[in-house]
C-alpha cells in the first residue's frame, strides 16, 4: 500500500505502511523517527484522524517535511472498517483500516498551513474555549454559595478581560497579512457579519471561496442529505461538518435574519411557508454562507439590488 496510516493517542503512535505494523512514542523524538521512516517509503499519503489535540505535533511535522497528510472523519473510517467486516478494534488494527481507508477513499491532502495559520487558529480557538469557560462560570453563580460567589465573579471579570485582549491580537494578525485584511473587508460589508464569524471563517474555514456552493456547505455541515428509499421520502437532514463553524455561522445567521435584508426576506418566506423557525435559520445559515464563499470567490463586496 502507498498509504499510511496513524492511529493517534496520546503516549503512542501505532503506524500501518508498507505492509508493516510498528509502534513509535508520541513525542518529539518518537515522531522525528517516523517523520524520516515514512519519507524513506515515500508515501504517497498518512491518513490520521483528529484525537483532541494529540495528532496536532505529528500533524505539525509532516506538514513541514513535506510528507502529504491527510486528516478524516472518525465516523467515516469507523463505517468504512463496519463494511469491510472488522468489528475488532485495537491500536493496530485502526492503523491498519486508516491505512486502507486511504488506498480506498484517496481522502484529500491538507494544505499546508504557514506559521501565521497555526497562530490564527490557535488564538482563535483559545478565545473559544474562553467564552465557554465565562458561559460556565456564570451558570454556576445562578446556584452558588454566597461565600463563592464573589471569587466566581473575579474569575468571569478576569475571563472577560483576556477574551478582550485576543480579540486585540486577532485584529492584528489578521491586518498584518494583506490577504486576510482583503477578505475580512469583504466579509465585514455583508450584514449581520461581525468580527468573531469572520475570524471564525479564516481560521477553521480556510476553504473559502475555494470550493462551490455544494462543497461548501457539505464541508461545515449544512448541506441537507436525502434519505429515500423506493416511494419512501425521509425528511432531509443535516449531519456531519465543522462544529465550531457552525456554532458560529448559526448566531451569524440569527443576526442575519433581523438585519441583512436577503437573509431576513428568505427566513420570513420559509416561516411563512410553515417550515420550522429551527429549520429555517439552518437554512439562512447555508445561504448565508453560500453568500459569503461567492464574495471571496469572485473578490466582490456585498451588494443588495432589491427595493
Amino acid at each position: 500500500m502507498r498509504c499510511a496510516g496513524v492511529d493517534v493517542s496520546a503516549a503512542w503512535l501505532d503506524v500501518a505502511a508498507d505492509s508493516e505494523i510498528w509502534r513509535a512514542a508520541n513525542s518529539p523524538d518518537g515522531i522525528s523517527e517516523l517523520v524520516d521512516r515514512l519519507q524513506t517509503l515515500q508515501i504517497e499519503r498518512v491518513v490520521l484522524e483528529p484525537t483532541g489535540g494529540y495528532e496536532l505535533p505529528l500533524l505539525r511535522a509532516l506538514m513541514r517535511a513535506g510528507v502529504p497528510v491527510a486528516p478524516v472523519n472518525p465516523r467515516q473510517v469507523r463505517d468504512f472498517a463496519r463494511s469491510t467486516g472488522r468489528l475488532a478494534k485495537t491500536d493496530r488494527i485502526d492503523a491498519l483500516i486508516l491505512a486502507q481507508f486511504g488506498e480506498a477513499v484517496r481522502p484529500p491532502v491538507r494544505s499546508i498551513a504557514t506559521a501565521d495559520d497555526e497562530k490564527l487558529k490557535s488564538r482563535e480557538t483559545r478565545r473559544r474555549q474562553l467564552v465557554e469557560m465565562v458561559t460556565a462560570e456564570k451558570n454556576r453563580l445562578r446556584t452558588a454559595s454566597p461565600d463563592v460567589t464573589a471569587e466566581i465573579r473575579k474569575h468571569i471579570k478576569w475571563l472577560e478581560q483576556r477574551i478582550k485582549e485576543l480579540d486585540k491580537q486577532l485584529s492584528e494578525l489578521l491586518r498584518s497579512s494583506s490577504e486576510w485584511s482583503a477578505k475580512v473587508k469583504l466579509l465585514r460589508t455583508a450584514p449581520g457579519v461581525g468580527p468573531v464569524l469572520t475570524t471564525n471563517l479564516l481560521a477553521n474555514l480556510p476553504e473559502l471561496g475555494a470550493l462551490n456552493r455544494r462543497q461548501i456547505a457539505a464541508l461545515v455541515g449544512v448541506a441537507p442529505f436525502n434519505r429515500d428509499s423506493g416511494t419512501f421520502r425521509g425528511r432531509r437532514v443535516v449531519w456531519g461538518g465543522r462544529s465550531q463553524v457552525r456554532a458560529v455561522l448559526y448566531m451569524g445567521a440569527l443576526v442575519a435574519s433581523r438585519v441583512n435584508p436577503v437573509i431576513r426576506g428568505f427566513y420570513q418566506r420559509l416561516l411563512q411557508a410553515g417550515k420550522p423557525k429551527k429549520l429555517a435559520l439552518t437554512a439562512c445559515m447555508r445561504k448565508l454562507l453560500t453568500i459569503l464563499n461567492s464574495m471571496l470567490r469572485h473578490g466582490k463586496v456585498w451588494r443588495f439590488e432589491g427595493a
